[in-house]
């Protein structure tokens, strides 16, 4: 639910330059963060090389719960940074798994000659792409009948909550029908449902709606009154709206739900798996090898020193790792690999709960104002030319 939630607060049309920084990071940018963790996996802990591009690919998701402080919270917000963030949690919960796989084959196989071929063909260059195109053909298929139907029978009481659910089960479960990823099309269905939104705008824009300043018309949702009743949905802007919203509430309650299972689960499983390998690996991955990737994947993106700081620190590991670690250990990882695989990922996902969890307020309340300051002083120099 939580991807599908991240899909469905990014509004831009998927041309729009915000989207770049996403799309690096969930590809060369993870890419390199997964040879950088294996590197440091096997030249400080002295683990062998499929084990720790298994870690490495493990710890590559970031995660779209634990990053609400710091990511797009509505769908209004255009923010690079955030929408950076929130994309590339959505995206790379997808991404990264095709690289569990490769490593847990390799593990399990011994060598990679025979079957690399056939892993990189059918896990990246089919699973991926298809996952994308599955998820949001079914979301805007979905959302765009739902919308139509609630004007057509203004339906006040239409259950979004069961909506939501059903458009992740059909998109996730059509997408691995067709061999691709799931996660990739649960995320993909939810941009797909706002793309749903703005075509039902923008062919039938409400009368009352302010514009932006870049003349987009704001999202459905926040047109909804406040007390609806049947005549308002006879405007297809307020039952888009309607839709939205109530996925929005409902998805907004599982994510607080899943943030408070995680940090119970993390905090069980620390008591006897926490180790100063992961320690090491936490303090390398936050401080060196996430900074560097960030870095090396935005080069040429245009994007200002705070935002790259922001983008480069906020790599927040969560429930995606979890889940690759639970997926692993019922595919194979067990016995010595299987605990210290454990020890190093729990102990990673702990010190990220604190150190970003501490840093976010601070750091986002810091942005603001930088980025209020860089507005300001970009607004005041046709003036000084000028005068």
């Amino acid at each position: 639910a939580s991807l599908f939630v991240s899909g469905l607060t990014l509004r831009l049309p998927l041309r729009h330059h915000a989207w770049r920084a996403p799309l690096r990071l969930a590809g060369p940018g993870m890419l390199l963060t997964i040879v950088g963790v294996a590197l440091a996996l096997a030249w400080a802990l002295d683990w062998p090389p499929a084990l720790a591009v298994l870690v490495a690919a493990i710890l590559a998701p970031t995660d779209p719960v634990l990053a609400g402080e710091v990511a797009v919270s509505e769908a209004a917000d255009e923010d690079r940074m955030r929408y950076g963030l929130s994309g590339e949690a959505g995206l790379n919960d997808g991404t990264a798994f095709p690289f569990v796989l490769f490593g847990l084959w390799w593990l399990q196989r011994g060598t990679i000659g025979d079957w690399i071929g056939g892993w990189a063909l059918s896990r990246l260059i089919w699973a991926v792409p298809v996952g994308l195109l599955v998820g949001y053909g079914c979301g805007r298929l979905i959302g765009r009948l739902g919308i139509v139907l609630r004007q057509r029978h203004h339906d006040l009481h239409a259950p979004s909550d069961f909506l939501c659910l059903a458009l992740i089960a059909l998109s996730y479960t059509a997408a691995e029908a067709m061999h691709s990823w799931g996660f990739l099309a649960v995320f993909a269905a939810g941009v797909g449902m706002r793309h749903a939104e703005r075509r039902t705008v923008r062919a039938a824009p409400h009368p009352e709606a302010e514009r932006s300043a870049s003349g987009d018309h704001p999202p459905a949702e926040n047109l909804v009154p406040g007390q609806p009743n049947e005549s308002d949905l006879g405007q297809p802007s307020v039952a888009a709206g309607m839709l939205v919203n109530e996925t929005l509430i409902f998805g907004d309650t599982l994510e607080r739900l899943l943030e408070v299972v995680l940090v119970v689960l993390v905090g069980v499983l620390l008591v006897p798996f926490a180790s100063l390998a992961g320690a090491l690996i936490a303090v390398l991955l936050f401080l060196v090898i996430r900074p560097v990737a960030v870095s090396a994947a935005l080069l040429g993106s245009g994007l200002s020193r705070p935002h790259r700081w922001m983008l480069a620190w906020f790599g927040i590991r969560g429930i995606g790792s979890l889940y690759y670690l639970s997926y692993a250990m019922t595919h194979g990882l067990s016995g010595g690999p299987a605990h210290d695989a454990i020890s190093v990922v729990v102990t990673v996902i702990a010190a990220s709960i604190v150190l970003h969890g501490v840093t976010a307020q601070p750091f986002g309340s810091r942005y603001e104002r930088s980025i209020t300051r860089r507005a300001a002083t970009d607004e005041s120099r046709p003036a000084d030319t000028a005068a």
